[in-house]
């Protein structure tokens, strides 16, 4: 079987780590879902889907995306225990070609790549085509990237970064309480990720419950958040969803005001997909094209929610194959 494959992807999450094989035919095969936390290392992890595939070693060629900074050999995860050596890792495994990226990396190589089918239109003009994107995604944290068109129209350089980790911006005294709170009671930086993702949703809430003296109010999961925002049964919730998606919305303009996102800008990460309908109903638009005399430029760009189960695969079954 080893020799029928070209090769092991693998889209490593703070809370999940996707697994698959990409075979000879290219097609993306044996997709496994794994809980992080059930792991003490991400060699563990990659033994346990090896053994869970039936192959008794590792494919030659292998391409990870990994929820954090990639810089040098060693690798540390933003919102997971996790670290590892890239070095080390290709040698235990005996890869002849190993790949590691961050995961909003994967996420940009895979749009040009994507049918239609599997981007879901949040308002805007059309996407020109070769020009400038930007990809923004919340899920256990807050991912980003940008595809740089090339002078020459042939195609993108993709730019990695820690987008997620920029300021956050208060537009009002709401916000601005509930930033200068967490600022000074929890964090020393107040980011996009901390009010803007599955763990941003779980501080909204902690901190209103604290703010409007309502600490008799029971502690919630993202998901219990989630679920009591959508049926209108708990009105912090409902406070706390609306804030996200307002967050995002101004996080995601910015970036596309930052590099002229004519090509537009791609929302992933597991927890939009989940949210189109609410999205399309809330301030989102409206935030993201709250710019001022820049209104009407920002009206024109689109924004997509990326509907793929498995986006980042597909951005490491292009590195695979190369």
């Amino acid at each position: 079987m080893r020799d029928t494959i070209q090769g092991l992807i693998a889209d490593i999450g703070g809370t999940n780590a996707r697994f698959a094989l990409v075979n000879a035919a290219a097609n993306i095969t044996n997709e496994i879902i794994l809980k992080c936390d059930s792991y003490s290392s991400i060699n563990e992890a990659i033994s346990a889907y090896l053994q869970q595939v039936d192959l008794k070693s590792a494919p030659k060629r292998a391409s990870l995306a990994i929820a954090g900074p990639v810089k040098g050999d060693q690798i540390n995860m933003t919102n997971h225990p996790w670290s590892f050596s890239i070095k080390a890792l290709k040698d235990e495994f005996g890869f002849e070609k190993l790949t590691v990226m961050n995961d909003f990396e994967a996420v940009a190589f895979a749009i040009p790549f994507l049918e239609d089918k599997y981007l879901e239109k949040i308002g805007g003009g059309a996407a020109v085509e070769l020009e400038n994107k930007a990809v923004i995604g919340p899920g256990t944290g807050l991912g980003a990237a940008l595809l740089i068109a090339k002078k020459d129209k042939s195609g993108f350089q993709v730019v990695p970064g820690e987008g997620g980790h920029v300021t956050m911006p208060a537009r009002n005294q709401r916000e601005f309480d509930i930033i200068h709170y967490l600022e000074h009671h929890k964090y020393s930086h107040v980011s996009g990720e901390r009010v803007c993702s599955g763990k941003g949703l779980l501080n909204l809430y902690d901190t209103i419950r604290v703010l409007d003296d309502k600490m008799d109010r029971p502690a919630l999961t993202p998901e219990q958040i989630t679920k009591k925002a959508m049926d209108k049964s708990c009105e912090i919730c409902v406070e706390c969803l609306a804030l996200m998606v307002r967050f995002l919305g101004r996080l995601a303009s910015n970036m596309a005001l930052m590099v002229n996102a004519y090509g537009g800008v791609y929302i992933a990460g597991g927890i939009a997909p989940q949210l189109i309908d609410y999205i399309k109903a809330s301030d989102f638009r409206a935030e993201y094209w709250s710019k001022g005399r820049y209104k009407e430029y920002m009206r024109a760009i689109p924004t997509y929610i990326v509907t793929h189960p498995y986006v980042a695969f597909e951005g490491l079954r292009q590195d695979v194959l190369s």
